[in-house]
């Protein structure tokens, strides 16, 4: 049986600039970020493709909130679901056309994946992911008294909904995501983290309004299939220890141990780097081989060892 590879992607991979947002935009760019995934396949894996979707998702709520004289308000859960197809398509079909220009016969599908997450978790008493567009004070607590959003001021540029970002602990679909990679179909699953879904004492799910932050996601799923590598695509080609600063030192390589230690010490951004650092730790504990850190353009190079950052345990 071939290795199974899982690949997270941001997404604002798919968005350049704030220029180029469009459908059309992001379809071009999806097109080149899949060229980049051809290389893994042809090194022989089974691959799995997991994808950020903060942008899209606020789009989507945008698009909502400036129809709500017509149309009800979509929830968040929904606005995640859409997002999910939508970039799966995108992906899909820019999969599709390069095999064809690569001569092989590969298929891609996606699968809209629900994610679990415990109601008890600690983030939804305390709600800090901003999502959606900024409202004037009236408007903004009108909507907080209407829908019960939590609502804050935003560095002076207005007030923005927050929502929680609970810990995923398990994906609804994974033994669907399991057969089709094992059986050599390129999936892309666990979009944007997953549909957050929280589960009754009957065992029913229903959806939530939270964002699950998709490397720990996609490191829970990397983990539940066995993958033997783990690659998050990100805008650096390597991590840095003292980032941006005139004492910046590259990484080559790393153990868990050392992980953690540059934790410790903050190098790490909390908003950028700092969970992608976290979700290798996780795989790498949970019985994972190796985690590799680059952007895009690099990951053929970074499997041949010629470049990324290398997480070993």
């Amino acid at each position: 049986m071939k290795k199974k590879a899982v690949v997270a992607i941001g997404g604002n991979s798919l968005i350049k600039d704030n220029k180029r947002i469009s459908i059309g935009d992001q379809l071009e760019t999806a097109s080149e970020t899949c060229e980049h995934l051809i290389g893994i396949i042809k090194k022989g894996y089974n691959l799995v493709v997991t994808h950020g979707n903060g942008p899209q998702v606020g789009f989507s709520l945008i698009r909502s909130d400036l129809a709500s004289s017509s149309l009800p308000l979509v929830p968040m859960d929904a606005c995640g679901a859409d997002t999910q197809g939508t970039i799966g398509y995108m992906l899909q079909q820019s999969l599709h056309n390069h095999f064809k220009q690569h001569g092989m016969n590969n298929i891609a599908a996606t699968v809209v994946t629900q994610v679990k997450v415990d109601i008890n978790d600690p983030a939804f008493k305390n709600p800090t992911k901003p999502v959606g567009r900024f409202y004037d004070k009236e408007r903004a607590f009108d909507l907080k008294e209407k829908l019960g959003w939590t609502i804050v001021e935003d560095s002076g540029r207005g007030y923005r909904r927050v929502v929680p970002s609970p810990i995923p602990i398990e994906i609804i679909e994974r033994p669907v995501i399991q057969d089709l990679v094992e059986q050599g179909i390129v999936t892309i699953a666990v979009g944007g983290g997953g549909i957050p879904v929280v589960e009754d004492e009957n065992g029913q799910l229903r959806g939530c309004a939270a964002v699950i932050d998709k490397d720990l996601a996609s490191s829970l799923l990397a983990r539940n299939i066995k993958a033997e590598l783990f690659i998050i695509s990100t805008a650096v080609e390597k991590v840095s220890l003292n980032f941006n600063t005139d004492s910046q030192k590259n990484i080559d390589e790393m153990n868990v141990t050392e992980a953690k230690k540059y934790i410790e010490e903050g190098h790490f951004a909390k908003g950028s780097m700092l969970p992608k650092i976290q979700a290798a730790i996780q795989y790498l504990e949970g019985g994972g081989k190796e985690v590799i850190i680059t952007n895009p353009e690099n990951i053929t190079r970074a499997i041949e060892n010629k470049t990324g950052t290398h997480i070993f345990n």
